[in-house]
């Protein structure tokens, strides 16, 4: 990531960070709405915990942006329970795409389309950070690939 993209992601980030869990909350009712398969992977969540959790994770991503090697073994970590929730490939596709929906619901006339790639590659390399840690977990456990679902 280049230092104008890390600033845009802090700087879009501290604005949006700022209206919490309600933030969370709309990227939940999108990622549902585009994705209805995600909602059974929160069946018995407590969407308010689960918001807040959410925004914890965002906020220690854009925190340690500088440092992204840092990340990895969270991320991987993150990746290899998610399968265990039934988190499929095609849902990150899905995830990414709320999020960026509910950045842009949230900043508003403030979003630019700058903001908007750095936000894509962010979460792209998250993503595939993830992916592949799954990905890697299933091939050595022989379980299902990512891809089903």
């Amino acid at each position: 990531m280049t230092p104008t993209q890390i600033q845009l992601l802090r700087q879009t980030w501290d604005e949006v960070a700022v209206m919490g869990a309600d933030a969370a909350l709309l990227f939940y009712a999108r990622l549902f709405e585009i994705d209805p398969t995600t909602r059974r992977l929160f069946a018995e969540a407590d969407l308010t915990a689960q918001s807040n959790k959410l925004m914890t994770a965002l906020a220690g991503v854009v925190q340690g942006l500088d440092h992204f090697e840092l990340l990895l073994p969270t991320l991987e970590d993150l990746g290899r329970r998610h399968t265990g929730y039934g988190v499929t490939d095609a849902h990150y596709d899905s995830v990414g795409a709320a999020l960026l929906w509910t950045l842009e619901q949230a900043m508003g006339a403030r979003w630019s389309a700058e903001a908007e790639l750095a936000w894509a590659d962010a979460y792209g390399f998250i993503a595939d950070v993830m992916r592949n840690a799954a990905w890697r977990d299933a091939s050595r456990m022989g379980t299902v690939t990512l891809a089903d679902g």
